[in-house]
């Protein structure tokens, strides 16, 4: 069948019946391996299905926009380029959006080969057009054209190529086509920006980085919102970081933070703003941040104990993620009963809260209780010990009543709670001295779906590889954990029946 298929592209531009052809092309290209499909690629001619992509069946066009991804994606890109450059270039201006997104993609594979990457630069057609459609109406389009300029900017000839010469003009012309285009190329650039310390260097000599810091300081607090994401994902590098310290934007950040509550439109921008310094802090240094920026911490605080819920969510949130690892633990503890308050807040609204609220908490409940076993000194072991009394009067058939409602996230939320505990001495004490606890653990039924029957089993094997489990839990209940492990989260037991003469 595949041979016979493949015969068709010799005859292609005059097929008989086009639709049930190029479906049985398809078929034939799909199912047969890249390897084998290069085998035959010296003997193939595909002019004229590129010719069948300017015609008005939509069917026909889809069938030969798939036929020709496959075929491409077996060949050699520095082949691609050197032989179907024309129509790559004309399948850029297509009405049919599918065939721009092959096109794009197929120029973003281009540009990853050392060799084919410059018969790409030597194409500056090619490329206006790349940038054009970064103002596309369908997003995918414009995501396909903004990752295949990422990767043109992967090397030093393409960072010139884009930023220094004509292209870049056609940048800030793209730009100006509307706000969300302006976005997709900060988007753009902050990605590029990201890669290296040269990068970053010539987007922020293009100006760009500068525009976009202009618009985040300035009055739209909408606009605000939008580019303190963008800022935010920058700082996830330490040249990044390095360079928004440099130029005073963490500082400018933090004296919005201050001026936030004369400012009654501060809830558009404040959670973003709140979640970049977080995000700071846990790829930084938390008591660094925190000391640096005392008014983060406080509006945390002012956030998680206020009655917004979007606030409550955002600040719950970014406990979550400074309690994380040691030191921002350590940061949390010293607030001391502030933030034991806090954490009986925030057990309470676990329990009593709307839905996603309520699952927030849970992780972040999750999240500020693991203590890996190389820290567990017993400081640190009592602090969480107390932490945990902080959450309610009785946290631990808190968290087991809300891992038996009929809600997967909320238990899992539960279970992760328990997973996260489950190699601290003091909570192995509390789950064996609760009673029916250690049953529950064990009892697979208990979980009605794979999602929870999962979560179950990482609580099972945080247990059963702890230390401790044994002398605490006794042998009865550690073989059992064993057993468990080894059985697996979906095991079933079988039952026997027997048969009985004569029954009906």
């Amino acid at each position: 069948m595949a041979e016979e298929a493949l015969e068709l592209l010799g005859r292609v531009s005059r097929l008989e019946e086009p639709l049930e052809e190029l479906r049985a092309l398809k078929v034939a290209v799909q199912a047969l391996p890249l390897g084998a499909l290069r085998e035959r690629l010296p003997g193939l001619r595909l002019g004229g299905l590129f010719a069948l992509l300017d015609g008005n069946d939509r069917e026909q066009v889809a069938l030969c926009v798939a036929i020709l991804e496959r075929f491409l994606q077996a060949m050699d890109p520095l082949f691609v380029i050197q032989n179907f450059g024309e129509e790559l270039q004309k399948g850029l201006f297509h009405p049919d959006d599918s065939v721009k997104i092959l096109t794009i993609s197929q120029v973003g594979r281009i540009v990853e080969d050392a060799d084919a990457v410059r018969e790409i630069l030597n194409t500056p057609e090619l490329l206006r057009q790349i940038i054009c459609c970064i103002s596309g109406e369908k997003i995918a389009v414009a995501k396909e054209a903004i990752k295949s300029l990422s990767r043109i900017a992967q090397s030093q000839d393409g960072l010139e190529a884009l930023f220094v010469g004509n292209l870049l003009v056609d940048l800030k012309n793209v730009m100006a086509t509307s706000d969300v285009v302006r976005y997709r190329v900060y988007e753009l650039v902050i990605d590029i920006s990201s890669a290296s310390v040269d990068s970053l260097n010539y987007c922020a000599s293009s100006g760009l980085i500068s525009e976009l810091i202009g618009e985040l300081m300035g009055d739209d607090v909408l606009v605000r919102a939008t580019c303190i994401e963008m800022v935010t994902s920058l700082a996830y590098t330490q040249h990044g970081r390095q360079y928004l310290a440099q130029q005073g934007i963490i500082d400018k950040i933090s004296n919005i933070i201050i001026g936030a509550d004369l400012d009654p439109f501060s809830g558009f921008y404040l959670p973003g703003f709140v979640k970049f310094f977080g995000n700071l802090a846990i790829v930084d240094s938390p008591q660094q941040i925190c000391e640096r920026y005392p008014v983060f911490l406080e509006k945390v605080f002012e956030m998680a104990e206020g009655h917004d819920p979007t606030m409550n969510g955002v600040a719950v949130d970014t406990l979550g993620i400074l309690g994380s690892n040691l030191e921002g633990k350590q940061v949390l503890q010293k607030a001391g009963s502030r933030f034991q308050r806090l954490l009986n807040r925030i057990g309470n609204q676990a329990k009593n809260a709307p839905t996603e609220l309520r699952v927030r908490c849970l992780d972040a409940i999750a999240s500020l209780f693991y203590l890996p076993p190389d820290q567990q000194t017993e400081d640190l072991l009592g602090m969480m010990e107390s932490w945990f009394a902080s959450l309610s009067s009785q946290p631990l058939e808190l968290f087991r009543s809300i891992g038996t409602q009929p809600f997967p996230e909320l238990r899992c939320g539960a279970l992760r709670i328990f997973t996260a505990i489950a190699n601290q001495a003091w909570a192995q004490k509390l789950m064996l001295d609760s009673p029916g606890f250690v049953e529950y653990i064990v009892d697979r039924s208990a979980e009605p779906d794979k999602v929870a029957k999962d979560a179950k089993y990482e609580l099972v094997k945080a247990l059963a590889n702890s230390k401790t489990i044994a002398d605490i839990f006794g042998n009865q209940y550690y073989l059992r954990l064993r057993a468990y492990l080894r059985e697996g989260p979906y095991y079933v037991k079988a039952v026997s029946t027997t048969a009985v003469e004569g029954a009906d």
